[in-house]
């Protein structure tokens, strides 16, 4: 099957433009994974299912409606779900960040070679950008996939929010137990669990996007600085 029939199977309309982006997209990843460690999932059809299709399915969800949206993507690793949301919504903006150098200079080859004038990506950890000024409260969305449990990621995330905002999770089954595990974190982070939506990936793989509203303002103690959330994660002794 091509990328394109893939897609279409859920309703994910692609261009001509978008399917080439696509495949050099897949071309390059493979070329530098023999660099650095970007995806255990090399085998085409597996790559566009599970990272392409995977990151695209927000495209499905009403409350990504917005044509003007501003999107960040934290710890977004060899691009998932940042650059494949860039291709498939031009019209909004989307920032990257990520901690690795490598892996930023990875995806400048992947924005210069897919000629997308949407997207800028930093270098980074995601608490030193929350405490800046030009980051800080400033996005429609802001998004993770594969990054950390919810807990951690709620307080990487919600900082970057604008208020009446959304932070997007991308999840598997286990979610609700990270659910559960995040009461307080909702709490002081002065955020609650919106509509969460579930997809099934290929025969048997079940995703879900959690989409978590900013209600005010996040308290200026957050983010603690680098690496104090993930060793304690907010309401996790």
């Amino acid at each position: 099957m091509t990328i394109k029939d893939i897609f279409s199977a859920y309703d994910i309309p692609l261009s001509e433009r978008q399917e080439n982006q696509l495949n050099m997209y897949y071309e390059l990843l493979i070329e530098w994974n023999q660099k650095i460690n970007l995806t255990s999932i090399t085998e085409y059809d597996m790559v566009v299912q599970r990272h392409f299709l995977d990151s695209a399915l927000l495209i499905k969800c009403s409350i990504y409606s917005n044509d003007a949206a501003s999107v960040l993507d934290i710890g977004t690793g060899a691009g998932f779900p940042g650059i494949v949301l860039a291709i498939l919504n031009q019209r909004n903006v989307f920032t990257l960040i990520d901690s690795l150098q490598k892996r930023v200079e990875f995806l400048n080859v992947v924005i210069q070679n897919l000629q997308l004038s949407n997207v800028q990506i930093f270098h980074g950890r995601a608490e030193d950008y929350g405490k800046n000024s030009e980051f800080r409260g400033k996005f429609d969305f802001v998004v993770s996939r594969a990054v950390a449990e919810l807990p951690l990621l709620l307080e990487y995330c919600i900082p970057f929010v604008k208020k009446d905002g959304y932070f997007v999770s991308y999840k598997g089954p286990k979610f609700t137990e990270e659910l559960q595990e995040s009461e307080y974190a909702l709490q002081e982070l002065d955020a609650e669990l919106g509509n969460n939506m579930e997809f099934q990936i290929g025969d048997n793989e079940k995703r879900f996007l959690l989409f978590i509203r900013k209600l005010e303002d996040t308290k200026q103690k957050y983010p603690r600085r680098a690496g104090v959330p993930k060793k304690r994660p907010l309401g996790i002794s």
